[in-house]
């Protein structure tokens, strides 16, 4: 059995909207969630306040309780937590909006309303992939458990749409004639508190990275210090080596209308990563 963690980056003012996935096999779930949770405990000590939740935004920018922390520091506590991931083997899943270009377009374009909203959309989006992945995993027993960070205003929603997915979207993952829809997902997808959940805080920190990487290379922003386009080089490669492969999130089958769809509204910059 698998969970995958979900958060996102990018649904406020920003231009790119950005949502990844932290997938843990259920065997080092344990040691995964304990060596989260040492993390936490070490950047009390450093800030000599009690760390509860790792929030990127303020982190990165060296802000609230992070003050103290210089970015250099700060830098090598971000690399130090990539480079867990891969030891951990643990795998990324990410996806990703252009925003101006799906509320350009959302208003005729009826398979988009079929997705209910821009967030719905990027969530159905990271369950296909998963399901696209791990159809074919022999050993993947149990299937996947999906959890994402707490969205209330999409959930009912996102519940709808999940349980009644549009026929269309059977394309992406090749659905034959006596498979069921989603059948990779266990259940409704779940709803948890980053402060709760801690990988929901690692797959905050993937999704901001990636985020501001796509933002840099699209020119939609300036670098805020000296090095960062090449941190955020360094980061990126490390996030593609435990990431899924690119052709879970852009199937090329030319009859796939959901996955064109969904290259069609990304990123260019994300759409070539991998």
């Amino acid at each position: 059995m698998k969970f995958c963690y979900i958060d996102e980056s990018g649904t406020g003012e920003e231009p790119y909207a950005i949502m990844v996935g932290i997938i843990v096999d259920s065997q080092r779930m344990h040691i995964t969630k304990q060596d989260w949770a040492n993390l936490l405990e070490i950047l009390s000590k450093i800030t000599n306040k009690g760390v509860k939740e790792f929030h990127t935004r303020d982190f990165y920018k060296g802000k609230k309780i992070w003050y103290d922390i210089k970015g250099p520091m700060r830098a090598r506590i971000i690399t130090a937590i990539l480079d867990w991931l891969i030891q951990r083997k643990h795998k990324i899943s990410f996806n990703g909006i252009d925003k101006e270009y799906y509320f350009a377009n959302y208003k005729q374009n009826q398979y988009i309303k079929d997705l209910k909203s821009l967030w719905c959309m990027l969530g159905l989006h990271q369950l296909l992939i998963l399901q696209k992945t791990f159809q074919k995993e022999k050993k993947n027993k149990g299937n996947i458990i999906v959890i994402f960070d707490s969205e209330v205003k999409e959930e009912t929603k996102f519940g709808e749409l999940v349980k009644n997915p549009p026929a269309w979207t059977d394309f992406y993952y090749n659905r034959d004639k006596k498979q069921k829809q989603f059948d990779q997902i266990i259940d409704v997808p779940y709803y948890g508190d980053s402060e709760d959940v801690n990988l929901i805080q690692v797959a905050d920190l993937v999704a901001y990275i990636l985020r501001l990487y796509i933002e840099l290379k699209e020119n939609k922003s300036k670098p805020s210090y000296k090095d960062e386009e090449d941190r955020l080089d360094e980061w990126m490669e490390k996030i593609l080596n435990c990431s899924l492969p690119r052709s879970t999130r852009y199937p090329s089958s030319k009859r796939d209308i959901c996955s064109e769809l969904f290259k069609a509204f990304s990123p260019k910059t994300l759409i070539n990563l991998g």
